[in-house]
C-alpha cells in the first residue's frame, strides 16, 4: 500500500513539474515566390526548413508560414495566437526571412508588416523572453524603434532582435551556400559551432558573436558588407540565455 502510494505521489509531482517546465514557442516565416518573378527569392523557404529542423530537435512547438501562407493577415494571426498560449516561464522565438525596407519587412503580400506593429504584439506576452531573427535588407532599422525598452516596463517580456544587417544594408542570399549568410551563420551558431566554451549549451551572446563575425567574413568581398545588428531589451542576463543544446 505504501508503495503504491508513493508512486502515485510519485507521478502527481512529475506531472506538476511538467506543468511548471518552460516551453519554446516559435513562428518561422519566410518568402521565396512573391508572385512577381523580378522580385523572387531564392532560399528563403530553405532557410525555415533547415530551422524547423533545428527547432525540432530541441522539442520546441514549431508553426511555420512559407510563401503563399506567408501573408500579413496570417503571419499576425499565429503571433497572436502564440502570444496566448504562452506562459510566463515561457519563450517565443519569431524569424522572418524576405525582403525588408526601413521600418519592416515585407510578407507574401508585399505589405509592409511594420517592426513596430511586431513589437505591439509582443507587448501584450505573459512570456519572459522573446527573440525575434529577422534576415532582411535594412532589418536594423528597428533600432529606431528600440529606445526606451520598445516603450516596454518593468515586469513586462525582454525582447531582442537579431537583424542580418544594419539600417542601410542590404541583406544577401548566396546560391552556392543555399541560404542567406545570415541564416547560414545562424544555422551553424545554433548547431554548436559557437559553442565556445564547450558546454553543449548555445547561449544568445555565443550566437550573436559567431553570427556577426562570420558573416562580416562572408560578405567582405560582395557588393556590400553585412554587419548584423543585436537590438533590444536584451541584458546581460538575456545574452547568457540558453537558445539550443547540443
Amino acid at each position: 500500500m505504501m508503495k503504491k502510494l508513493t508512486t502515485i505521489i510519485a507521478v502527481f509531482l512529475l506531472v506538476a513539474i511538467n506543468m511548471q517546465a518552460q516551453k519554446t514557442f516559435v513562428l518561422l516565416s519566410g518568402v521565396s515566390n512573391y508572385g512577381v518573378d523580378s522580385i523572387n527569392l531564392y532560399n528563403t523557404t530553405k532557410d525555415v526548413k533547415a530551422l524547423d529542423k533545428v527547432f525540432m530537435n530541441q522539442k520546441f512547438t514549431v508553426a511555420k508560414a512559407t510563401s503563399k501562407n506567408a501573408y500579413s493577415d496570417n503571419i499576425r494571426t499565429k503571433l497572436n495566437a502564440i502570444v496566448r498560449l504562452a506562459k510566463p516561464q515561457d519563450r517565443i522565438i519569431f524569424f522572418f526571412s524576405g525582403h525588408g525596407t526601413p521600418g519592416g519587412f515585407v510578407p507574401y503580400d508585399r505589405t509592409l508588416f511594420n517592426y513596430q506593429e511586431l513589437v505591439d504584439i509582443f507587448k501584450k506576452a505573459k512570456a519572459q523572453y522573446i527573440y525575434c531573427f529577422i534576415d532582411a535588407c535594412m532589418s536594423g532599422s528597428v533600432k529606431s524603434i528600440s529606445n526606451n525598452n520598445f516603450g516596454i516596463g518593468s515586469g513586462s517580456p525582454k525582447i531582442c532582435f537579431m537583424t542580418a544587417s544594419d539600417a542601410t544594408e542590404l541583406s544577401m542570399e548566396d546560391s552556392f551556400v543555399g541560404h542567406g549568410y545570415f541564416t547560414k551563420a545562424l544555422l551553424k551558431a545554433l548547431r554548436g559551432m559557437s559553442d565556445k566554451n564547450k558546454d553543449k549549451q548555445i547561449t544568445l551572446g555565443e550566437v550573436f558573436r559567431y553570427v556577426q563575425n562570420d558573416v562580416i567574413y562572408r560578405t567582405k568581398d560582395a557588393k556590400q558588407v553585412q554587419h548584423p545588428q543585436l537590438i533590444g531589451t536584451y541584458s546581460d542576463e538575456m545574452k547568457k540565455t540558453v537558445l539550443t543544446r547540443w
